[in-house]
């Protein structure tokens, strides 16, 4: 099964793997990417993804505008620890300056909810940002949206802490008010969240297999992901590497036989303490179908090798 594809970005380094992961998988064809603000700013993120696509031999594939901020605030400004990890380009401060062209015209919410349209069942969005786009989407023409094939969204955490709060997520408290309307919507959404990212880690010597390649592309994504992993030893010394968050994402959209998923109607919580916590609704729990399901278990050996392999031909085979 080919699998139309939006990414929906706010993209740093960890969506920059997520752009290799889909471009190197033959089961995808990546139709485009819609932007928003999280890692970086808005404009910013346009400007990272289409110089990696450009990097990785793809500028054809268009980037779109979109929400540059919650839908609850009038503004945004990046976070001192998202620049901390990701680098004040939200790509670890590769320098990437290949030109690139100005955002299409057509926002990032009309292109998905054209793509809809379009490819209905076949299409699948998979979301690595806030869900504010999505939420936009929602709130703008539902019966639209409500042709796609699935939402798989990195984001959550259900059996596990927070990153940013003892409970929240950090994608998910950037938006709490719009990953509650995804969750309510009856849309079909898989919840990728920390539960099993934080099983799937890179480390240094995988970045050291990607530099012997010797292409530009692989120095450039060896660079990234070491940034990014000296980030890490100082957030999460105990983990010996970097989360493979936002490709996880994508690989499950494509293969969901990579993990375990467990049945539940799920909101997010938007006030007190725990702001941004995603848990099972109980207003919800009897109701006769379940739309929304959380991955709680990933074949981390079956994945990593995918990852591997997958991004290491891109890699190898861009000049």
């Amino acid at each position: 099964m080919t699998h139309k594809m939006i990414l929906d970005l706010d993209t740093g380094i960890d969506d920059a793997l997520a752009i290799a992961y889909a471009l190197g998988s033959p089961e995808v064809e990546l139709i485009g990417i819609t932007s928003e603000y999280g890692n970086v700013l808005t404009e910013r993120s346009v400007v990272n993804s289409q110089q990696i696509l450009h990097l990785l031999g793809h500028p054809e594939i268009p980037v779109y505008l979109g929400a540059g901020h919650s839908t609850m605030t009038n503004d945004f400004s990046v976070l001192p620890i998202s620049a901390e990890i990701h680098g004040q380009d939200g790509v670890g401060e590769i320098h990437l300056t290949q030109p690139h062209p100005d955002a299409a015209s057509e926002s990032a919410v009309d292109f998905i909810l054209a793509a809809c349209q379009q490819y209905g069942a076949d299409l699948s969005i998979v979301a690595t940002g806030p869900m504010t786009n999505l939420a936009l989407a929602i709130q703008k023409d539902l019966p639209t949206l409500q042709k796609v094939g699935q939402i798989v969204i990195m984001g959550g955490a259900l059996t596990v802490c927070g990153n940013v709060s003892p409970y929240a997520e950090a994608n998910i408290s950037q938006d709490p008010e719009a990953a509650d309307l995804l969750f309510k919507s009856g849309l079909p959404v898989t919840m990728v969240g920390l539960d099993v990212t934080l099983r799937t880690l890179f480390t240094k010597k995988d970045t050291q297999e990607w530099r012997a390649l010797a292409t530009d592309a692989a120095k450039a994504y060896a660079d990234m992901v070491d940034y990014y992993i000296k980030a890490y030893e100082v957030t999460s010394p105990h983990l010996h590497g970097c989360a493979l968050h936002d490709p996880l994402a994508v690989a499950v959209a494509i293969n969901p036989s990579l993990v375990t998923t467990f049945p539940l109607n799920l909101k997010t919580e938007v006030e007190g303490p725990s702001r941004g916590r995603t848990i099972g609704d109980n207003a919800r729990l009897d109701d006769p179908k379940t739309r929304t399901a959380v991955c709680v278990q990933v074949d981390t050996p079956r994945f990593l090798n995918a990852f591997k392999t997958r991004i290491g031909q891109l890699l190898k085979a861009v000049k």
